[in-house]
C-alpha cells in the first residue's frame, strides 16, 4: 500500500492544536484522515469504519492512548503509531510491548510522520514469499495463518495474538532452531533501530511463550539462549492453505 490516496489515518489526539494542523498537512499530501479528540471518540469512528493506520497520542483524558493501542492491535489487527512526549520513554517502552508499531516523539517534522506511515503500512502489507504464499506455519500443533494472522492451536481454536506478537512469532517461524539476538529480533518486530528497547523484545516474548506454551514458566518451545537470545525449539511446516 503505498498510494497516500488510499489510505485512510486515524488521527487522535486531544490536543486541536497539534491535530487540526497535523490532519490538514496529512490531507495535503493525498491522505484521508479522520480524527478524534479521544479514545471514546475513536471507537465510535471504527464502528462505521475502519481506517488503515492509527497515530495516537499517550497521554489523554480518559481513556489513555496505551490502553486505545492495545485495542486497536489486539482487536482490530490495526498498525498504531503512537504520538509520545519526550519524557514518555517507559511508556514509549510498554506501548512496544502491548502491540504499537513505531512511535514519533513531540515536537516532530511532519514529513518524518509520514515517512514513518509508509514504512510501518509496508511491514503491515507486505506479501509473502511468491512460492509459499498463502501456506500455513504448523509448528508442535500450532498452525498460524499469515495471511489472516490467525493462531490456533491443537484442537482448531482460534487464539488471539496482538500484530507485534504475531510478527514475532512470524519471525521465530522463519527461523527456526536459529539464535535471533535481540537486536535482530528488534528490526524483525519493529523495522527500527531501537537498540534502547531490548526490554521490550524480552516482555514481548513473555507474553508469547504464555500463550503457546505448556507452562510459560518452564518454556520448551521459545527457549532462551544464555548472551544470545532466543531459538524457536521447534520443527516448522508449511502446508497449503484449504481452498475457499
Amino acid at each position: 500500500m503505498t498510494d497516500a490516496a488510499s489510505i485512510h489515518v486515524l488521527l487522535v489526539d486531544d490536543e486541536p492544536d497539534l491535530r487540526e494542523p497535523l490532519a490538514e498537512y496529512l490531507v495535503r499530501q493525498g491522505f484521508r484522515v479522520s480524527e478524534a479528540g479521544d479514545a471514546s471518540k475513536a471507537r465510535s469512528l471504527l464502528v462505521l469504519e475502519m481506517p488503515d493506520i492509527a497515530l495516537v497520542d499517550i497521554m489523554m483524558p480518559g481513556e489513555d492512548g496505551l490502553s486505545l493501542c492495545r485495542h486497536l492491535s489486539e482487536a482490530k489487527g490495526m498498525p498504531v503509531i503512537l504520538l509520545t512526549a519526550k519524557g514518555e520513554a517507559m511508556d514509549r517502552i510498554i506501548g512496544l510491548e502491548i502491540g504499537a508499531d513505531d512511535y514519533v516523539v513531540k515536537p516532530f517534522e511532519p514529513r518524518e510522520l509520514v515517512a514513518r506511515i509508509r514504512s510501518v503500512l509496508r511491514r503491515a502489507h507486505k506479501p509473502p514469499a511468491e512460492v509459499e504464499e498463502d501456506a500455513l506455519y504448523t509448528f508442535e500443533g500450532w498452525t498460524l495463518d499469515p495471511l489472516k494472522h490467525r493462531l490456533t492451536d491443537q484442537e482448531g481454536t482460534v487464539v488471539t495474538i496482538s500484530s507485534a506478537e504475531f510478527r514475532l512469532l512470524k519471525a521465530f517461524l522463519d527461523h527456526p532452531r536459529q539464535v535471533l539476538d535481540r537486536d535482530r529480533l528488534l528490526d524483525m518486530v519493529q523495522g527500527r533501530e531501537a537498540h534502547l528497547f531490548d526490554r521490550a523484545v524480552d516482555n514481548q516474548v513473555s507474553r508469547l511463550r504464555r500463550k503457546i506454551e505448556a507452562d510459560g514458566r518452564d518454556p520448551k518451545l521459545i527457549q532462551t539462549v544464555w548472551g544470545g537470545g532466543y531459538r524457536l525449539a521447534a520443527d516448522v511446516k508449511r502446508i497449503a492453505a484449504p481452498s475457499l
